[in-house]
């Protein structure tokens, strides 16, 4: 058996794993015990380096506090942005995107782009639910993002361009999270036929799983976009004391429990 000199395409399709066990001659079929460790080993580091909530790390660590307790009860960029300023907010941003990058890597090391979407998929859900921190984190947008950009760099850039686009029309930040997911498994049809290029399966049902996650995950925020409360963006906005915050966290978590 004669390995082929292993290319960066060859790595995304196969996987390092891939291209020594399943060279061209061999069939799949005889090494099935192997696929199935290696999409166990791709869910578990994805779930928990997900569960790595930047967000809860470095509200504890700099600010003595849990980010969790305020605003929108959630740990990700966005309620760090709102209650701790745009440096805490940028660093959660690396910290999550860092996350997910190391997880489709392993992914791709495994068994290509198979394994990149379960590891994506599952950093994503160990972001919104952390083992580390009693289940509780964010919402999954970086994550998701991320993921889908290292997927499909074209289709990734599309679903941020309409993110932003929303988001500076409306400086609804959930609003423009919602609909670039929404749009997600659509976008990826289309921009696979372009491209000539058909989606394995686990890629479209990660991508069905990946829309309904983070609509999901922000259906109090489409509760308040339809009854027009929900918080636009204040870039730069400082965290306020805990005296003048308390009452508005207050009413913000009872919304936040009612959903639970």
């Amino acid at each position: 058996m004669i390995l082929e000199p292993m290319t960066y395409q060859t790595f995304l399709a196969k996987g390092i794993l891939g291209h020594i066990v399943f060279p061209a001659d061999r069939d799949p079929n005889s090494l099935v015990w192997l696929v199935a460790l290696a999409f166990l080993i791709a869910a578990a580091a994805g779930y928990f380096l997900g569960s790595l909530n930047f967000g809860v790390i470095l509200s504890k660590t700099f600010f003595h506090d849990d980010v969790r307790l305020h605003g929108s009860g959630n740990a990700g960029m966005t309620n760090m942005l709102r209650n701790y300023g745009v440096k805490a907010a940028l660093f959660t941003l690396l910290g999550d995107a860092l996350k997910a990058v190391v997880s489709v890597y392993i992914g791709f090391a495994l068994f290509g782009r198979l394994t990149a979407c379960v590891a994506g998929l599952l950093c994503m859900l160990g972001h919104i639910f952390p083992i580390y921190y009693k289940f509780r984190g964010g919402k999954g947008a970086v994550t998701a993002i991320v993921m889908i950009l290292f997927l499909n760099p074209l289709v990734g850039a599309i679903l941020l361009l309409i993110f932003a686009i929303i988001v500076i029309g409306t400086r609804y930040v959930s609003l423009g999270s919602i609909m670039s997911a929404a749009l997600y498994p659509l976008i990826l049809n289309r921009i696979s036929i372009l491209q000539g290029y058909t989606p394995n399966i686990i890629e479209v049902v990660c991508s069905f799983l990946v829309a309904f996650l983070i609509v999901f995950m922000h259906r109090s925020n489409i509760k308040r976009l339809l009854a027009g409360t929900e918080n636009k963006l204040s870039i730069g906005k400082k965290k306020k004391t805990k005296e003048d915050s308390s009452e508005a966290d207050s009413i913000q978590n009872k919304e936040n429990e009612q959903e639970k």
